[in-house]
């Protein structure tokens, strides 16, 4: 940050919810002040959630607390690296402070006050009579005594603020005669300042509600047996939660008893009930959809899967987009060059052309109420905060407004196989017996007897198949690299892949031309051999995912070239790419070779998209612009390391992020445009006399709540595949 020091050596970091900072006003003023402190470093502000970090190296926090106290902040400390006590819930605090009853009938005395003074002055024709002043001092007394004394605290402080200009141009309307304006144009302030603090609640609520679909309470096994309502927050992990119908699950788990299906939408936007059993994990904040059951609990409420994909969009937010970055450089800009300008118009026409010196006053005030900036620099954190919430709702996890806005650019996809386009779990897909006279259910017995005793992937596929209990098996011996051998009653039997066969010279050339037919359909052939025959073919295979083909159909119809990476060979490749509608595959792909042709597809089409699993992908991933991680509900790996993580293993969700990124440009393009047309209409209108300063206030107001609203249409989600 410019206006911070660069701090060397450990630091610490304190985080703050302060109560009264919803404009970039605020974010200003705490800026130019903290940033003069001594032993204070980084600050970063995160508007919509209304914190502010400290990096500093003082030995308590109590200087920051003092300051933000006397700049009117109403700070509160969320988290202090040097007290570990000092916790505060941000959303309860957030709850806590609403605009009170009082300050909106104080308001609505105020306008009736300022009309008051308003209807006077037209009816006697006179604005300086004692009646007329009498009522705008009241108005101004009832309505805008708090733009004053932020006024007064920004001079004193020499911030160049909306609240320092505001007060400016009230008492400067007040000093030439206009007095019904001061009291209008103040009054109509503050009833801006309030209802953007309301429109900006929505887009809070928008992260806030995410947490809200975890229940408060779960039902808990005690020692003794007994069941009791306990707080979530107070369950520890390994208790036995019971879960009943129509129920959302309160805390992260496995089921230890009972099946039902879960409505997983909330974690991963998923649509259609998963069916869970014993053994399958749930996740906070999915809901029961029939069946009572029981589960085991695997985390903290604070460490579940909804709590980390609520902390890390808040944590989003707080990472300014480019376009943020450019609003908020501009806006340093603009900010002075209107003040300079009201200076030059209010000081100029008098001295050169000898012209009344009122009406160019009264001109260069309302340039001043132009220059406010929070229509501008409000509506990009509002659109990016509403985006994120969208697609975390969708089981779109973007770690950041930077991604959000990048998407839409990528025009080349990388796509790692297993557990991507395909499930990654290989199943028996053939069963074919190569002894014409032997039972084919007695070979198979015998096929998963000896695969029991192997933890291959293809032997576990081949031992998950259902048919008679596995026999025993002595003498297991494991053929690294090609199978397995072992007797079943006595007789000597292989279970091992191609080379297996050829080094057993049992592979006739009838038998070759199955083995590459299977294999140039993507699937892996396993032999049992009993003596020198070969007696049982079985084909394994990794299926691909229903919805792989419709979403590299998307993604082409959308401008991006998809590639697939593969460690398999390239007969494997191939074949599922020619399942999926893949024109690139590429197999034998080491993770080096990833790397390079993640570079390459960088190199030919500018943005690229890595998706694999977070792990054994990480150099390409790390490589390319935007990384996916596939399936991340319940992973650590994946939430920490992703650029952008889908929480459940729908590859259609990634056209749907770049449709999402491609609205959220168009609606940041559209503020920016409405902000800035607004303010460049108001600068003519007042340059040429034709516009006052209640309308300037009211323009201010009215392009604020547009803007506001306007992001806040990516709240309501993410573009349809089909729409």
């Amino acid at each position: 940050m410019p206006a911070a020091q660069r701090l060397a050596g450990d630091t610490e970091e304190a985080v703050f919810f302060i109560q009264k900072m919803d404009c970039p006003t605020e974010e200003k003023l705490i800026r130019e002040r903290l940033g003069q402190m001594n032993g204070v470093g980084a600050l970063e502000f995160n508007l919509i959630q209304r914190e502010l970090t400290v990096q500093h190296q003082l030995p308590s926090i109590a200087p920051i607390v003092d300051t933000l106290k006397a700049l009117d902040m109403l700070p509160a400390v969320k988290s202090d690296s040097l007290d570990a006590s000092a916790q505060a819930d941000a959303i309860d605090q957030a709850a806590a402070y609403r605009i009170p009853a009082r300050r909106w009938i104080l308001l609505g005395l105020a306008g009736l006050a300022a009309l008051g003074s308003e209807i006077v002055a037209w009816t006697s024709g006179d604005e300086r009579s004692l009646p007329v002043i009498a009522l705008a001092l009241l108005g101004i007394a009832l309505g805008g005594l708090g733009t004053l004394k932020k006024g007064w605290i920004a001079l004193r402080n020499f911030s160049l603020n909306m609240n320092f200009l505001m007060s400016l141009a009230v008492i400067g309307a007040a000093v030439i005669g206009q007095w019904p304006e001061a009291a209008v144009v103040i009054v109509l302030f503050t009833l801006a300042e309030m209802i953007e603090a309301l429109s900006l609640d929505r887009a809070r609520n928008a992260i806030a509600g995410l947490m809200a679909m975890a229940p408060d309470l779960a039902t808990v096994r005690g020692a003794d047996g007994s069941w009791t309502s306990t707080p979530a927050r107070e369950v520890a992990v390994d208790a036995i939660v019971r879960v009943a119908p129509g129920e959302r699950v309160p805390l992260d788990g496995v089921i230890t008893e009972g099946a039902t299906s879960i409505n997983q939408a909330p974690i991963t936007g998923e649509s259609i009930p998963v069916a869970k059993q014993p053994g399958d994990a749930v996740f906070a904040g999915t809901i029961n959809e029939h069946g009572s059951f029981v589960l085991r609990v695997t985390a903290a409420q604070g460490d579940s899967t909804l709590s980390r994909i609520v902390k890390s969009v808040q944590q989003a937010q707080g990472q300014r987009a480019p376009t943020q970055r450019f609003v908020d450089r501009f806006a340093q800009v603009y900010i002075p060059a209107v003040v300079a300008m009201a200076v030059l118009v209010a000081v100029l026409p008098p001295l050169l052309m000898g012209a009344d010196f009122h009406p160019w006053l009264y001109k260069a005030l309302v340039l001043l109420v132009i220059a406010c900036p929070c229509a501008l620099v409000i509506s990009t954190p509002v659109t990016i905060v509403s985006g994120l919430a969208a697609a975390a709702r969708h089981g779109i996890l973007i770690k950041g407004g930077v991604y959000l806005e990048q998407g839409r650019k990528l025009r080349a996809l990388a796509l790692d196989k297993t557990g991507t386009i395909t499930f990654g779990k290989p199943v028996v897909t053939d069963v074919l017996s190569l002894a014409p006279s032997a039972n084919q259910e007695v070979l198979l017995q015998l096929a998963i007897s000896l695969a029991t005793r192997s933890d291959h992937p293809v032997s576990r596929a081949i031992a998950a198949q259902e048919g008679a209990a596995a026999l025993e098996v002595s003498d297991f011996e494991a053929l690294a690299g090609r199978g397995v051998r072992g007797r079943i009653g006595g007789e000597l039997y292989h279970l091992g892949n191609h080379r297996l066969v050829h080094e057993l010279g049992m592979c006739s050339p009838e038998l070759e031309a199955r083995l590459q037919a299977f294999e140039k359909q993507g699937k892996t052939t396993t032999l049992l051999c009993r003596g020198a025959q070969p007696e049982l073919l079985v084909a394994v295979a990794d299926t691909v995912r229903p919805t792989s083909r419709e979403a590299v159909a998307e993604l082409r119809q959308l401008g991006v070239h998809v590639v697939m990476l593969t460690g398999d060979n390239a007969h494997t490749a191939q074949a599922i790419a020619a399942q999926t509608g893949i024109d690139d595959a590429r197999g034998d792909q080491l993770p080096d070779d990833k790397l390079k042709a993640v570079e390459a597809l960088g190199t030919q089409y500018g943005e690229v998209g890595m998706v694999g699993d977070g792990i054994n992908d990480a150099p390409a991933l790390a490589r390319a612009q935007i990384g996916f991680a596939m399936g991340a509900a319940g992973t650590d790996t994946a939430l920490e390391t992703a650029d952008v993580a889908l929480m459940d293993d729908d590859l259609r969700k990634i056209p749907d992020f770049i449709r999402l990124s491609s609205k959220a440009h168009r609606v940041l393009v559209q503020n920016i445009t409405i902000a800035l047309g607004i303010k460049a209409v108001f600068l003519a209108l007042a340059l040429a006399g034709m516009s006052s300063l209640w309308m300037a206030v009211f323009a201010d107001m009215g392009a604020s709540l547009i803007v506001v609203f306007n992001g806040l249409r990516l709240v309501r989600g993410v573009p349809s595949r089909v729409g």
